[in-house]
């Protein structure tokens, strides 16, 4: 019975393309001996016609060839080649001022690069370039240079076009950002989909699935408690996470060693150090958890705590269950939920 309630919950995913079940499950298609993401744009088959796997290699295992439309064997929503050349440029020469022939030397069509970055960052690629020499810019202002240097630096003849930009981006102008912390976001891709990495060039502040509800308010709610600027690159603490993320959802790690910070009030905090407490492969309760902060009749309190964690799997919030078993909410969908714990099973069994 749970199996065909299983079948029926993932064919519905199917019908609706729902991307929270991008990574937790396949289908193979019997009529034409393909296999699809949840969210392959192609006609969906019915029912009867579809098989559903874990994982890609069951499916090739099975018999399956790989859609040529949704490219199941790629990760979710993965940067397209092209923002990955461009991203190479950016950060290969970060001050440049990009004009139409730079795209033209590059062999790229300005207009498919200003879809893509839009469709992937919510900006276009000039917006980005142009976001990613501001946070050079607003390091060097804090660093002592002059703001003529970093104006001139950063490609700037004018001083009036480059406060403008400046304060555009940054919220200030040049000369009362000295003090201000300035934070960079950068897009990891996973087999569950991407994740947003937010970090300075210490500790990484947040780690959330690009698709949770409510980032956009957990971003704005960091930016404004740190009086940062957010901007679009990498530090130490991103590239750090981004290895151990390729480890941990390989199976080959199961603790992170990442720098974080925790921003929170002192009892959020020490729900979220219980949590780093759960083992992999094992889950509690909010009532356990609360008992094991010292605070029994606090479960609820514990519940909110939970949901207000912004380093997802890092804090491994997925672990708490409710006391009958049921999985209850997750930021990152409930099918992602599930997959964690069973993937974390796994791993701590090899």
């Amino acid at each position: 019975m749970a199996r065909k309630n299983k079948q029926q919950e993932y064919y519905q995913a199917l019908l609706d393309k729902n991307s929270d079940y991008e990574g937790i499950f396949f289908v193979g298609v019997k009529t034409t001996g393909v296999f699809c993401r949840p969210t392959c744009p192609a006609r969906k088959p019915k029912s009867e016609n579809c098989e559903f796997f874990p994982d890609a290699q069951q499916a090739l295992l099975a018999g399956y060839r790989p859609c040529q439309r949704c490219k199941p064997l790629s990760y979710p929503n993965e940067s397209t080649e092209l923002i990955q050349k461009l991203v190479q440029a950016v950060e290969s020469n970060p001050e440049k001022r990009w004009k139409d022939r730079d795209f033209r030397e590059l062999a790229v069509d300005a207009s498919t690069a200003r879809r893509q970055f839009k469709k992937r960052f919510g900006m276009t690629f000039v917006a980005y370039a142009r976001a990613r020499r501001m946070g050079i810019a607003m390091k060097q202002i804090r660093d002592g240079e002059p703001v003529i240097d970093a104006q001139l630096n950063t490609g700037y003849e004018s001083s009036s076009g480059f406060r403008d930009a400046f304060t555009r981006i940054m919220g200030a102008s040049p000369t009362k950002m000295k003090a201000q912390v300035i934070l960079k976001a950068s897009w990891i891709d996973t087999p569950l989909g991407s994740m947003l990495a937010i970090a300075d060039d210490l500790k990484l502040f947040l780690l959330e699935f690009v698709e949770r509800r409510g980032l956009e308010r957990e971003i704005e709610r960091l930016r404004k408690k740190l009086k940062a600027a957010i901007v679009p690159g990498k530090t130490r603490p991103i590239e750090s996470i981004e290895k151990e993320l390729k480890a941990y959802f390989k199976g080959e790690l199961t603790s992170f060693k990442t720098p974080i910070h925790l921003l929170g009030t002192a009892f959020q905090q020490k729900v979220w150090r219980e949590l780093q407490r759960i083992p992999p492969g094992k889950t509690c309760s909010y009532a356990d958890l609360a008992k094991a902060i010292g605070q029994p009749t606090a479960f609820r309190a514990v519940a909110l705590a939970n949901g207000m964690n912004q380093l997802a799997i890092l804090i491994p919030c997925h672990r708490v269950i409710k006391a009958d078993g049921d999985l209850c909410g997750y930021g990152g969908g409930v099918a992602r939920k599930q997959w964690l714990i069973e993937h974390e099973a796994k791993s701590a069994k090899r």
